[in-house]
């Protein structure tokens, strides 16, 4: 095991290599071993990251989408074989009958994507005839998607889907009749301590709080992600959180704060391949070697916004790295493991 500096050494070259904004925290065992930030969380203003800085996540926080539907199931309102017509009165013509919550949380449900990487490249392009700023709440999602046919038999396959976690966030709210970003907040982000955590809108954002940037590297330009994403997130992404707050988050579900140990398994069970190691389990990814987890994550890409936070159960370390430009997560994560993780 490299030492504090060490690290903080590795993190640093390659942060200056990269051009990296953000936040690096990590922690084994209960010692944190490097907690440092880079960057700008205000170009215009000069006001630079710090430890504390709040950060969209986009897709990361699936995650919690997934720990409040397995709540529910938890407490005896849904289970994994629920029909989804069972517990949503929302009508989709030509969605499968036999799609369930299982399917849903897994990406195997086959229903349509309001964001298809299939056939779209640019998430910004969905925005053009669908302001952002018209995305007020999860129903606002629906016309993207409502009335398009399956794309295959739900179980047959893997297909990553936003448009799954927006119906499990209209489950949540019909089940519970409470808002999505309401429940989640106070079961989930509360019951952590994750108390500067929030779903919070782009035109509202409060303090400390880093503004996401889309860097032109041809032009030599950049501006903001204000009119490129959602102008509030829900639960397919977009939440706000420090790196701090996110770690609270690992603790709390694997210490079995959050759910039974029973029902913790379940969401970290891998459900279904994805591709050579990778599979994944109810909103978190996981990477195996000889049928042994090594490595649970989740990730988050939006414009503007980019997000790697992982646990490698054999060493108990745990890192958080958000940022609020469009890369730069992933390569620092790689340095990370490569300085402390032996193959």
């Amino acid at each position: 095991m490299k030492e504090n500096r060490e690290l903080n050494h590795v993190i640093t070259n390659e942060v200056e290599t990269i051009g990296f904004s953000g936040v690096v925290y990590v922690k084994q065992d209960e010692n944190i071993i490097s907690n440092l930030a880079f960057g700008y969380a205000d170009r215009a203003e000069k006001r630079k990251n710090n430890l504390h800085t709040r950060f969209g996540i986009a897709s990361g926080c699936k995650l919690f989408t997934a720990i409040g539907i397995s709540k529910l199931i938890e407490d005896g309102l849904l289970k994994y074989d629920t029909y989804l017509a069972d517990c949503l009165d929302i009508h989709f013509p030509n969605f499968d009958k036999e799609i369930t919550i299982h399917h849903l949380l897994t990406h195997t449900s086959g229903i349509p994507d309001y964001f298809d990487e299939e056939k779209m490249s640019d998430y910004e392009d969905l925005w053009k005839d669908y302001p952002v700023y018209q995305i007020n709440s999860l129903k606002d999602f629906l016309p993207l998607f409502q009335k398009e046919p399956m794309k295959f038999e739900p179980g047959h396959r893997f297909h990553y889907n936003n448009a799954g976690y927006i119906v499990l966030g209209l489950i949540l709210e019909e089940q519970t009749g409470r808002s999505f970003n309401e429940y989640i907040e106070t079961e989930i982000f509360r019951k952590s301590n994750m108390m500067d955590s929030g779903y919070f809108a782009l035109d509202q954002l409060p303090e400390n709080t880093a503004v996401g940037y889309i860097d032109d590297h041809e032009e030599n330009t950049w501006r903001t992600n204000i009119y490129s994403i959602p102008k509030k997130g829900g639960s397919d992404g977009g939440a706000f959180t420090t790196a701090a707050d996110m770690m609270k988050l690992w603790e709390s579900l694997f210490n079995f704060k959050l759910l039974n140990e029973e029902t913790t398994m379940r969401l970290l069970r891998p459900h279904v391949h994805v591709n050579g190691e990778i599979s994944y389990g109810y909103g978190i990814w996981m990477n195996q070697r000889d049928n042994q987890i090594y490595k649970y994550h989740v990730m988050g890409y939006d414009p503007g916004v980019s997000f790697r936070a992982s646990v490698y159960p054999d060493s108990n370390l745990k890192m958080v790295i958000p940022s609020n430009i469009e890369s730069g997560p992933f390569e620092v994560t790689k340095v990370i493991e490569g300085a402390l993780l032996k193959e």
